[in-house]
């Protein structure tokens, strides 16, 4: 098999990855880990669906996509990605993350107290700015000076204590010099190590830090364990389809007001208490309203991911490589904490619109 031809971030990687994490939840399960007790097939089932659904959404999107010319409007496309302004823009979302943990007084990363206010509108606002601009600034412009801005963005948002924003920006990035830089496989079995050691680390330094709870699982249990954890959770919210009635996306979409985090609301309707609980990236639409919105969601993003990764892959252009990378990596992290995130729909949102003003689609 010749492995130069495989594309491993063509949006089929998502399933490749939903079955692995079953994998690490097995091991969680077959060790007993915290008590883990495993899982009702039914589930298994479930997810199996929304999987069926989600390559449905990218065949279709291929399908339709044949016969089809892509026109860029390269002048629009100059104009949003210029260096001046995109570097402008990484600056300005690296310095807001210092306001930002100036203004919390301390690093989240090593207190839980910290970490439960960490995500401001300055955070918000800080993590649209950097992710998606030090991705289009690096697919573009090859200068080793900006990996040092990449670096010092990675190190404030890893101080923020959120395991999932640190793994994002390094994955998304990983995605996008794998399409703009032709890196050997050796550098990507490198690269996946060292995120799956980030993966480890910051994830055990931030529960490790929380003062009100108390861990004795050493970092690779834990990994294994939060998968199990997740997909029991999982478990039990099939048995409760509809109950939170759309109050999950509700309070998704009005993150930017003080709402309640939606994660909290899992775990007060899934576990009878309030606690941040994630239910893989099934779990929510299936709470607020049933096995057909998880269904629909699953479409959705099958179609989107194509459509962004098929232009990506036609069209060459930074820009739109390095939306679909940002896309990518939030889709993969929501394998395990499900589309609950406003700022990752905005990113949805960005993506979209650019596409819509740089690209126009026609029969040939």
């Amino acid at each position: 098999m010749d492995f130069k031809k495989i594309d491993i971030f063509s949006p089929v990687i998502l399933v490749v990855l939903v079955f692995l994490y079953l994998i690490f939840a097995y091991v969680g399960f077959t060790f007993h880990l915290k008590e883990l007790t495993g899982i009702n097939l039914i589930t298994v089932g479930v997810i199996i669906l929304g999987v069926i659904f989600y390559m449905i959404g990218v065949k279709s999107i291929k399908y339709l996509f044949k016969n089809r010319q892509i026109i860029v409007n390269n002048e629009r496309i100059s104009k949003l990605t210029s260096e001046r302004f995109i570097l402008t823009i990484v600056l300005l979302g690296i310095l807001l993350q210092i306001v930002n943990l100036v203004y919390l007084g301390g690093i989240p990363l090593f207190s839980g107290y910290l970490k439960a206010h960490a995500a401001t509108r300055i955070w918000l606002v800080s993590y649209l700015l950097f992710l998606p601009s030090i991705n289009i600034l690096l697919a573009k412009y090859h200068k080793k000076s900006y990996y040092i801005l990449f670096i010092i963005g990675l190190i404030l948002f890893v101080c923020t204590g959120y395991r999932t924003t640190a793994m994002a920006i390094v994955i998304s990035v990983l995605i996008t010099l794998y399409y703009t830089r032709n890196l050997p496989w050796k550098h990507m079995i490198l690269s996946i190590v060292g995120i799956f050691l980030l993966l480890l680390i910051v994830g055990y330094i931030a529960v490790k830090s929380i003062e009100w709870q108390t861990w004795t699982l050493n970092p690779i249990e834990l990994l294994f364990y939060r998968a199990g954890y997740t997909l029991q959770v999982l478990d039990k919210a099939i048995l409760l389809p509809g109950s939170t009635h759309g109050l999950l996306i509700y309070n998704t979409l009005t993150g930017f007001l003080k709402s309640t985090d939606p994660r909290v609301i899992v775990g007060s309707t899934v576990l009878g208490y309030a606690h941040s609980t994630t239910s893989m990236i099934f779990g929510p639409a299936i709470l607020d309203f049933g096995i057909w919105a998880m269904i629909i969601q699953m479409l959705i993003l099958g179609v989107i991911l194509e459509y962004m990764y098929l232009i990506s892959r036609k069209t060459h252009k930074s820009l739109i490589i390095a939306l679909y990378a940002v896309l990518l990596a939030h889709v993969i992290i929501w394998i395990e904490t499900g589309p609950t995130d406003l700022v990752i729909l905005l990113f949805f949102l960005i993506a979209i619109v650019t596409t819509i003003y740089t690209i126009k689609i026609r029969k040939t």
